[in-house]
């Protein structure tokens, strides 16, 4: 083996550590509950706990997707916030490159926002 791939396999070597010490840090605690926790099932355990009230109803409704739509259209505009943010900062010394691409960006978001106000996903029944 050569030096240079001696390295390599070093620094390989220390992430496939890290990630097995992440692997066993996570698992421990999972493994270790399953014979420390008592096991004394009661129907008072077992029930939907729905914030001290008792459940009443099936627990297994359907929702409708509207709501997901419209918190994944939450979280794709405001990750677009993370983007612009910085960008805003450090406008004056980015130049007009910068400046074009950011519209880009910006256009690309408001044509999906204006084609999901065209679906009427946005609207609230």
């Amino acid at each position: 083996m050569n030096a240079e791939y001696s390295e390599y396999l070093e620094q390989y070597l220390f992430v496939g550590l890290f990630a097995l010490f992440a692997l066993v840090f996570g698992m421990l605690p999972l493994i270790a509950a399953r014979f420390v926790t008592p096991k004394k099932p009661s129907k008072s355990k077992q029930d939907t706990y729905e914030c001290g009230l008792e459940a009443v109803g099936e627990p297994w409704i359907q929702f409708r997707a509207q709501y997901y739509v419209i918190a994944l259209i939450f979280i794709i505009f405001d990750v677009e916030t993370v983007f612009i943010y910085p960008w805003a900062v450090a406008f004056k010394k980015l130049g007009l490159e910068a400046f074009w691409a950011m519209m880009i960006f910006v256009g690309i978001l408001v044509l999906g926002l204006l084609y999901e106000w065209r679906k009427k996903s946005l609207e609230w029944e």
